[in-house]
């Protein structure tokens, strides 16, 4: 066996990289030795999968190799060994997809899945990714941040023929990189995405011992579902009501599970129509690792709670969890934690409602305005909605209702796990739980709740104080 065959790199295929690659490259291109130097050879991972297309690696195994990722409310592709490569299939199909319970539409997807199985990688391997297209339409699958052959790009017309429904097509190249990738249709893209065919790919770093304890892939995504109705609206523009996490909205999201102490990692992707996302975690802070186009440096990183993940990007987050509890986690655009919000309503703020009931009751007998106070009360209202749709926001919480949907779900830290299901609701110890202030307390600190409201001047003294 030679050291290329063991994943080595050998003296002689030091030399041909330095030496022969380059000069090949220059000529092909008629550059001069000097602009062959400052220029990438046609070795590059670019073009062919690059040192590790030539070193031919064995394919990684999981476990062995790396830490799986975990797909909450997700699944991720299976795949085998042939001839040295990994082998994966995705069929693209419609199938009835639930976003929470009381909302389901026909999508299209991967592997009836929504989004679409996880790809898992190892920096190096060769792939090879069958594709059978069972849609009405034409279709094709786009590697999106991969650094591949032009022709295995998946552009609809311009890399490729696009696939016809019946037909199976076959992706092959050796991955260059690691991060966090993405995959979805090229072909009629405003309506085969909006429809569910977007994915995510995890591509580890080959030989790196795993430098976290929890490893989670997310992918958000947008949808507009009128109440009752059936399937997604491929041609909403601005207006979506219904924001998922790996394609499940609150109250429909699992919750992630870790360790007080564990490093977790996030990695966050955004294969939406129109939305950028600010992510928010609660009750700890985190360094953005990576981007889509790879790792940052450590001298570029700085600590955040929010990060934004822009239509057609990844973020990767690493943070430690230092406090026990339930964290929320969701995005920051307010309207972005609702479930099926409407549009174009009155602004009832502040109405008389009893007038208002009054006039309308004998027109509209059980009519009751709503909105007038906020939109907090709406969560436990035991009202009936259309079929096929669910309340805007809510469910039930361990202390009271949450209200929040869509884009949320909840980080559950705990001292002691005996597995990584959902631990249930948080105990919290006592003396760390807000609750109602006491006679005694607003005594203590001389706080009386019906005296007018205080505050103090933003700038105090004169100039130079």
């Amino acid at each position: 066996m030679t050291v290329e065959e063991k994943g080595g790199v050998s003296r002689r295929a030091v030399l041909t990289r330095s030496g022969l690659a380059t000069g090949t490259a220059a000529l092909a291109l008629g550059l001069t030795p000097s602009a062959a130097a400052a220029s990438p050879p046609l070795t590059s991972p670019a073009f062919t999968g690059g040192r590790f297309a030539r070193e031919r690696c064995r394919p990684a195994c999981r476990t062995r190799d790396y830490q799986p990722v975990v797909v909450p409310n997700g699944t991720k592709c299976p795949w085998k060994i042939v001839g040295g490569a990994k082998v994966f299939h995705l069929v693209c199909e419609e199938f009835e997809h639930e976003f929470a319970p009381g909302l389901t539409a026909t999508c299209w997807g991967y592997n009836r899945q929504v989004n679409g199985p996880v790809l898992e990688m190892v920096e190096g391997d060769r792939v090879r990714v069958y594709v059978t297209n069972r849609l009405p339409e034409a279709t094709t699958v786009h590697w999106h941040g991969f650094l591949l052959p032009n022709g295995m790009d998946g552009v609809g017309g311009l890399t490729q023929k696009t696939i016809a429904p019946g037909e199976t097509y076959l992706y092959e190249f050796v991955v260059a990189q690691s991060g966090t990738l993405l995959y979805h249709s090229h072909h009629d893209e405003m309506t085969q995405m909006a429809l569910g065919l977007t994915g995510m790919v995890v591509v580890h770093p080959r030989g790196k011992k795993a430098t976290v304890d929890r490893d989670f892939a997310l992918l958000l995504h947008e949808w507009r579902i009128d109440p009752g109705a059936s399937r997604p609206d491929p041609n909403e523009m601005t207006e979506f009501n219904v924001l998922t996490i790996n394609g499940r909205c609150f109250p429909g999201t699992a919750p992630l599970v870790a360790k007080t102490g564990q490093r977790v990692r996030l990695r966050l992707g955004n294969l939406g129509a129109m939305d950028h996302h600010p992510f928010h975690v609660h009750g700890h802070f985190f360094t953005v690792t990576e981007t889509d186009g790879g790792a940052i440096p450590a001298s570029a990183q700085a600590p955040e709670t929010t990060v934004l993940v822009g239509v057609g990007q990844t973020r990767t987050v690493e943070l430690v969890t230092q406090l026990p509890g339930d964290w929320a986690m969701h995005c920051h655009m307010t309207h972005h934690v609702m479930n099926q919000m409407g549009h174009g309503l009155p602004n009832m703020i502040g109405v008389d409602a009893a007038k208002l009931d009054a006039r309308l009751q004998p027109l509209l007998p059980g009519y009751m305005t709503m909105g007038h106070n906020g939109m907090g009360d709406m969560a436990s209202m035991p009202m009936g909605v259309p079929a096929n749709s669910i309340p805007m926001v809510g469910t039930r919480g361990k202390h009271d209702v949450i209200t929040m949907g869509g884009m949320f779900t909840v980080l559950k830290v705990r001292d002691r796990l005996e597995s990584y299901q959902d631990p249930g609701w948080y105990e919290n110890p006592p003396g760390t739980l807000a609750s109602v202030a006491s006679g005694a307390d607003l005594q203590r600190d001389g706080i009386d709740p019906a005296a007018p409201a205080q505050v103090a001047p933003g700038e105090v003294g004169g100039l130079g104080v």
